[in-house]
C-alpha cells in the first residue's frame, strides 16, 4: 500500500503540538510530525496538525474537529483526555460524549482512527501515591472511554503503558510531563509499526535525535520559568483543592 496521496490529520493537545521537541529557529516537531515524514517516503502525504497544547476533550470537537474533517484525512489521530483528568471541571459523561462525537465525525469522513490507551503518569512524574491516585483513577475512566471509541470505531490503537521507552527518564523532557526528542522518536516510531502491520508503507522514523535542537540546561530552566511553572501553578489551583480533600479522605 504505497505510492498514492495520503492525507493525514492529528488532533489532540501538546504531546501532538510537539511540545518537548523543539526545532531550530522556534516551534515544535513532535511523534506528528517526524511520522509524516516517514509516511513521505512512499507516499504524496497532505498533513494538517489542528492540536493545540493544553487541550481538553472538549476542545478537540469545538475548535479542531471541523478543520481536520475538512481535510478529508485517510488517517486520524486522535490523542486528548489527560488534560481533562487534571481540571476541576472533570466531566466523565462530557469526555465520553465528545470523544464519541468526534470519533464518529472523523471515521464518518473515511479516516482510519489512531487512538492510544494512556499509561500512569504518576509513575513518571515521581509523586508519592497518596497525592497521584486520584489522577490515575481518572485516567483509567479515560482509558475505557478509549476502549469504547476502539470497539466502535476501529482503527489502530497504541498502549502506551505497555512500552517500556515510557519508563526511561531519557524518553521525558525536563516537566515528565511531555515527551523528549527521544520520547517523540519512539512515539512516531510505535505509531509507524503498527501502520506497517496494517499494510502501509513506511521506513521507521530515526531513534536518534537529529534535526531538532540539542538538550541545553539554559534552554529547559528559560521554558519552566517561562511556561513550566505558569502550568504547574495553573494546575494547582483548578486541582489542588480536589486533591487534598481526596488526600485527607483517604489517610482517614
Amino acid at each position: 500500500m504505497g505510492n498514492g496521496y495520503l492525507r493525514f490529520a492529528a488532533l489532540g493537545d501538546s504531546t501532538t503540538v510537539g511540545l518537548g521537541d523543539p526545532v531550530p529557529g522556534g516551534g515544535w516537531r513532535g511523534w506528528a510530525r517526524l511520522l509524516s515524514e516517514a509516511l513521505q517516503a512512499s507516499y504524496d502525504v497532505s498533513f494538517c496538525n489542528v492540536a493545540i497544547s493544553g487541550a481538553t476533550a472538549a476542545v478537540v470537537r469545538e475548535q479542531q474537529l471541523a478543520e481536520a474533517v475538512a481535510h478529508r484525512p485517510d488517517l486520524a489521530s486522535l490523542l486528548v483526555g489527560v488534560n481533562d483528568t487534571l481540571r476541576s471541571t472533570w466531566d466523565p459523561a462530557r469526555l465520553r460524549e465528545d470523544l464519541l462525537h468526534v470519533a464518529a465525525e472523523l471515521t464518518g469522513a473515511g479516516a482510519t482512527l489512531m487512538t492510544v490507551r494512556w499509561h500512569d503518569h504518576g509513575s513518571i512524574l515521581g509523586l508519592p501515591r497518596l497525592v497521584v491516585r486520584p489522577i490515575t483513577e481518572r485516567i483509567e475512566v479515560v482509558n475505557e472511554v478509549y476502549d469504547e471509541v476502539h470497539a466502535t470505531f476501529g482503527g489502530l490503537r497504541l498502549d502506551l503503558a505497555l512500552m517500556p521507552e515510557v519508563l526511561d527518564r531519557a524518553n521525558w523532557s525536563i516537566d515528565r510531563f511531555h515527551p523528549s526528542e527521544v520520547g517523540h522518536r519512539a512515539l512516531a516510531r510505535a505509531w509507524a509499526e503498527r501502520l506497517r502491520a496494517a499494510g502501509f508503507e513506511l521506513p521507521l522514523p530515526g531513534a536518534t535525535p537529529e534535526g531538532g535542537c540539542p538538550p541545553s540546561w539554559r534552554r529547559d530552566v528559560a521554558w519552566m520559568v517561562a511556561e513550566g511553572a505558569p502550568w504547574v501553578g495553573r494546575r494547582a489551583r483548578d486541582l489542588g483543592p480536589w486533591a487534598v480533600r481526596r488526600a485527607v479522605v483517604a489517610m482517614r
